[in-house]
């Protein structure tokens, strides 16, 4: 049989616009756990190619082209993970010894393999904050003040401020426009570049209206995601002025991220942006009705209220939260820790309303199989830590 005899029955039964569904396990680890479409697919397989290390991918050049142009910027380059993205733009924007600011439950100071050291040779400074929001007294009390009886020699030089929107770790919260405005204006008033981890810039947008521009134009630098939430299987992008890309093009080669043929992975990422942005209101709608059907139950800690997007973080104190995880896949359902106590699951564009009715149930009897302890490990906080991107 052929490899296309193989696979296409099942691609077959799919409309061009109906998300395959995830079979028996309910996955909600993750959007990146998402399945191409059929559409998807069909966009992949006849993509027009090039070779993307000398600059003549049509395909990539045509994604590129489009997400500067939707984020405001002068030029972009397509990576292969929000990763690379995120580190390449901290690379070119900083030297070994630099400092950098980062909150301190940013994904690209816990999730990115200790990256900023390990490649940029840059220190952290962590921001302190609520949800991944922080303040401008906040900067200004890591920047600290500049005194003649102090030597600027002393302390590694700051030059970079990294903030993430919407923010994994903190539930999926989107920065308020008024408050990261300020946070920038204060940081760039310091001498500081500004770059900004959008891999789920679309669910700001998403939530607010506002346009990913409008979020993008206070930064130097922007990184997008097209695996969280869009659905692509593979991909990132940066975003900034012509002389910041060209510098990053650079870097990009120097840690292994130039490909080849890589058209035809940039065409599922091209289709997922013009196709893919449109509906992640549903993904919002799930996340609330799985929030709002979980939050009474024996023994978890959430607020529906504080759920403005895909992800949806509760605390458990009737297990840890590995336990409370591990009983929820024996069930059926797939999500992971967040930090010791708090749990993390997130809808995306296969998750149907009866895959999340369905999910509140197996929570339910987790949940009231263990009432009884409910409340014995003290009040879930959730402050730190976590898994998953």
């Amino acid at each position: 049989m052929s490899k296309a005899a193989g696979i296409a029955p099942a691609m077959l039964r799919l409309s061009t616009h109906r998300p395959q569904e995830v079979p028996t396990m309910i996955d909600l680890r993750s959007d990146t756990c998402s399945r191409p479409t059929s559409a998807m697919r069909e966009a992949i397989a006849s993509a027009e190619v090039g070779d993307d290390v000398y600059g003549d991918d049509p395909s990539v050049k045509a994604l590129e082209r489009e997400v500067a142009e939707l984020l405001g910027k002068e030029d972009a380059v397509y990576m292969v993970t929000g990763t690379m993205t995120n580190q390449v733009g901290i690379r070119a924007h900083t030297e070994p010894g630099d400092a950098v600011l980062f909150d301190q439950q940013a994904h690209v100071y816990i999730l990115e393999g200790g990256a900023p050291a390990a490649i940029s040779g840059v220190l952290p400074r962590l921001l302190p904050g609520k949800s991944g929001i922080f303040t401008p007294e906040d900067v200004a009390n890591v920047l600290g003040v500049s005194h003649r009886f102090f030597p600027a020699t002393i302390p590694a030089p700051p030059k970079l401020l990294c903030l993430e929107n919407t923010h994994n770790l903190g539930g999926g919260k989107v920065w308020p426009l008024d408050s990261l405005r300020a946070v920038c204006e204060l940081a760039r008033s310091r001498g500081l570049a500004l770059h900004l981890d959008g891999a789920r810039l679309w669910h700001a947008t998403a939530a607010t209206g506002i346009a990913e521009s409008e979020y993008a134009r206070h930064f130097d630098s922007v990184s997008v995601c097209f695996s969280k939430g869009l659905g692509a299987p593979v991909g990132s992008a940066l975003a900034g002025s012509r002389e910041f890309i060209a510098r990053a093009r650079r870097f990009k080669q120097q840690i292994g991220g130039g490909f080849r043929q890589a058209g035809m992975i940039a065409a599922g990422a091209l289709h997922a942006l013009r196709h893919h942005r449109e509906r992640l209101g549903e993904d919002h709608e799930h996340a609330r009705l799985l929030a709002e059907g979980i939050a009474g139950l024996p023994g978890i800690a959430l607020d529906p209220a504080t759920v403005e997007t895909n992800i949806v973080r509760f605390g458990v104190s009737s297990l840890p939260a590995g336990r409370f995880v591990d009983e929820l896949h024996a069930r059926g359902l797939h999500v992971l820790p967040s930090g010791a106590d708090g749990v993390r699951a997130i809808p995306y564009l296969n998750i149907t309303r009866r895959q999340i009715q369905e999910a509140i149930g197996i929570i339910a009897s987790v949940a009231e199989a263990h009432a009884g302890s409910a409340g014995t490990m003290g009040g879930p906080t959730m402050q730190k830590g976590g898994a998953g991107y």
